[in-house]
């Protein structure tokens, strides 16, 4: 196998399982651990890998702080935000519902759960789970189309009839706020 195999495949097995010790890596490939350090040794210069004590880590998607938001790289510090435990149990933390769904769409094969809170309970539940509110009439000085996520259709209702919007649940609200945007960036990204 070719270096260049090998490091693709380091990087396959990071991405599934977020962090490999150099002698794990060598056993695998059936080689010694010094071409694993040589093998590696681009991948941490182009940024792709960390490495550890043990070992290597696959480098963050993006090299913003937990605090801030993956999609749109706002704050992300609100009760607002939502978070995506990725299969290899990396977390993500968006700013808001809109950013989460937008994100989970971008991803969803790599996502094992989305968790967001409640508005009116600040309860956390599963945002598969959750009824969404869009453009409801209410500033809450985030990104476009707002979105507020309840636990309940009842709870949606109600909030609905004091603040206008609309009512989806979760693959309804992803496609809602796509053709919203009609292919507008958020309003807050900087990519």
């Amino acid at each position: 196998m070719l270096p260049i195999e090998r490091q693709k495949q380091i990087v396959t097995w990071l991405e599934n399982e977020g962090t490999l010790r150099v002698s794990n890596i060598s056993k695998r490939l059936g080689v010694s651990e010094m071409t694993i350090y040589r093998d590696i040794k681009p991948l941490i210069e182009q940024k792709k890998v960390f490495k550890t004590a043990n070992g290597v880590t696959l480098a963050r998607e993006n090299l913003l702080s937990p605090d801030h938001c993956t999609y749109c790289h706002k704050p992300a510090t609100s009760r607002q935000s939502v978070k995506i435990i990725k299969l290899n149990q990396q977390v993500e933390q968006t700013c808001c519902p809109h950013c989460g769904l937008l994100r989970y769409k971008d991803i969803e094969n790599k996502v094992s759960q989305i968790i967001c809170q409640d508005f009116l309970k600040d309860t956390t539940i599963s945002a598969k789970m959750a009824t969404f509110l869009l453009n409801p009439d209410i500033n809450l000085n985030c990104c476009q189309p707002q979105v507020i996520v309840l636990d309940s259709i009842k709870n949606a209702k109600q909030f609905q009839l004091g603040f206008g919007g609309d009512i989806y649940h979760f693959e309804g609200a992803i496609t809602a706020i796509k053709e919203k945007m009609s292919g507008e960036p958020c309003c807050h990204s900087n990519k």
